[in-house]
């Protein structure tokens, strides 16, 4: 008990699970944005969807895991921030160069953990808890995500915040997958560009799949 507790309270073993809940979370992005582009089968392929993943029980089981994950990863990266400021209170006389270098991207991680944490809020407050329309699809009612996505993507406030948060999760996507394998060992010389390059290619999928919706339902719908 004594070894894991030290574990879990080690800066090293703390940094294993920011990266470990924060891969997790990069696969549930992946699979969200995948079943987003449902919408592009038909309104009620993506109904359907929404109405099989709402109707089934495992929803609460999922949903807590996703908080769980959420919640560990922005505590323990709020904590290491703090250890790190608290332990360097003042910056180094010259700044390091190249390879050893701390990228802009790295140095934003705290403040594109506030961009996401928000979008998470308020996109949970328009789509989760917004606007319910209802459909019937051969006698059964389910709720129209479709026409509601239509509405908040077609309001050009709404449509620019998304697209600067896709942006900010993409940074937040490339420096963290591509960071995971370095953060349990396995980082190397040659291997090292090509985690940054998978980080890069990741990230964009993920912002392109997402920023796909508002751009179709607002300049082309």
């Amino acid at each position: 008990m004594a070894a894991k507790s030290s574990y879990l309270t080690s800066t090293i073993g703390q940094k294993q699970i920011v990266a470990l809940s924060g891969l997790s979370l990069s696969l549930f992005v992946l699979a969200h944005m995948l079943g987003n582009l449902l919408i592009f089968v038909s309104p009620e392929a993506y109904n359907l969807y929404g109405h099989a993943l709402t109707s089934t029980p495992l929803i609460y089981v999922a949903e807590l895991g996703l908080v769980t994950l959420f919640g560990l990863h922005v505590l323990i990266a709020v904590n290491l921030t703090v250890k790190n400021s608290v332990a360097r209170p003042n910056k180094y006389a010259v700044a390091a160069e190249g390879a050893k270098a701390t990228s802009w991207v790295q140095k934003s991680l705290f403040i594109q953990g506030l961009v996401i944490l928000v979008f998470v809020i308020l996109h949970l407050i328009t789509f989760k808890f917004g606007q319910v329309y209802e459909v019937t699809y051969d006698g059964t009612t389910v709720r129209d995500l479709h026409r509601l996505v239509v509405e908040v993507f077609q309001e050009p406030g709404y449509v620019v915040w998304y697209f600067i948060a896709m942006v900010v999760l993409g940074l937040h996507l490339s420096h963290g997958v591509s960071s995971v394998l370095q953060t349990f060992g396995a980082a190397h010389p040659r291997l090292t560009p090509v985690f940054k390059k998978v980080g890069l290619a990741y990230a964009a999928i993920v912002s392109i799949g997402f920023v796909a919706l508002p751009i179709y339902f607002y300049f082309i719908y």
